[in-house]
């Protein structure tokens, strides 16, 4: 059994991913070190979204070694908007272990290159199948999703990734591994989806056991999402004189290295202008006078969501005490520095309205 459906799975879905395959930069490449760029990332985030960001990364910033000896904060700064910093954070520490220990060059050893931060099973499987063409399965939710289907899985237990990962090996086109992996992410984009599997037009349907059942979109179960979490925050644009002050996260934590208007989280007790005012009394040590509220934004992070108030407010006194870096800049600087997406959603507000009113 198993002989004829690797002979079809492999055969099959090659045919309909020659014939199918979406045009992305990255394919048309065989460099490691782009290859390894763009899985990266592509992690959680969506591919007409990454596009842009490759394409700009990519001119900028030509080899492994460009990375390593690049400034952190202009990294960020092209990173800005695309979400789960640690993955640039993560890659130019990479990159810098790559230039220092392996001459600039990807690792040529499978488990050191995965070793390196930010790496793993899906990114070193994606790396080596795709560009050193070696037979490794890149299993992500979407191939997880696209096998349990196949195999007719009903729950991504241990046991069952075990076995999903066992078929793909088996099942693979030993000469050609890289676009297997890459059909799988296609097939799951196009006709595999969460909630519609289009198995008419499915080139491995025949093998699909899933196929045969009346609902396959019930393979594998859905997992319950947890209720999302969600904090109130509020921040201030503090003026003094024509500038306004912003911190800089610390790098070990969420959104590490980004700048930001200071402020925090809203306690249950407080209302947010005394909230702010504690926050910035605690964080900086000054006095504020607190003004008009601007407006407020939500945003979604990956697990939890915020809305977010901000105050005009004013100060005379100098920062007394900081332990985080910080800033006095006048409104044409927010350029220079990588911010959250929820700060440049106050920043719109304010180009709107006027800055400082």
């Amino acid at each position: 059994m198993y002989n004829t459906n690797k002979f079809h799975f492999s055969k099959s879905l090659l045919h309909w991913y020659d014939s199918n395959k979406r045009d992305l930069p990255w394919r048309k490449t065989n460099d490691l070190y782009k290859i390894w760029l763009s899985e990266v990332m592509l992690q959680q985030t969506r591919v007409d979204t990454v596009v842009p960001y490759y394409l700009q990364w990519v001119e900028k910033y030509k080899s492994i070694r460009s990375v390593a000896k690049a400034d952190y904060q202009k990294l960020l700064k092209l990173w800005e908007g695309l979400g789960y910093y640690s993955r640039c954070k993560n890659f130019h520490k990479a990159c810098i272990i790559t230039a220092n220990d392996y001459d600039g060059e990807i690792p040529s050893d499978y488990l050191k290159f995965r070793a390196l931060p930010g790496v793993g099973d899906y990114i070193a499987a994606a790396v080596f199948s795709i560009g050193l063409k070696q037979t490794y399965p890149a299993i992500d939710g979407n191939v997880k999703r696209v096998m349990a289907r196949v195999l007719r899985i009903k729950n991504i237990t241990k046991r069952n990734k075990k076995r999903i990962k066992n078929t793909l090996f088996e099942w693979m086109e030993p000469e050609r591994p890289g676009d297997i992996n890459q059909a799988l992410m296609d097939l799951a984009n196009r006709i595999c989806r969460v909630d519609h599997a289009y198995c008419s037009t499915c080139p491995i349907d025949e093998i699909c056991m899933a196929e045969k059942m009346s609902i396959p979109e019930s393979y594998p179960a859905k997992v319950k999402k947890k209720v999302t979490p969600h904090k109130e925050i509020v921040a201030g644009i503090i003026w003094q004189g024509e500038k306004f002050l912003i911190t800089k996260r610390p790098e070990n934590a969420l959104l590490g290295g980004l700048w930001e208007l200071p402020g925090g989280e809203i306690e249950s007790s407080e209302t947010p202008i005394g909230a702010l005012r504690r926050q910035i009394k605690e964080e900086c040590d000054i006095d504020i006078n607190i003004g008009k509220k601007v407006g407020y934004v939500k945003h979604a992070y990956s697990h939890f969501k915020i809305t977010q108030t901000l105050f005009q407010c004013q100060t005379q006194e100098s920062v007394k005490s900081m332990n985080k870096e910080y800033r006095w800049i006048t409104p044409i600087e927010v350029n220079n520095y990588p911010f959250p997406k929820s700060n440049h959603k106050l920043f719109n507000i304010l180009n709107s309205d006027g800055w400082n009113v």
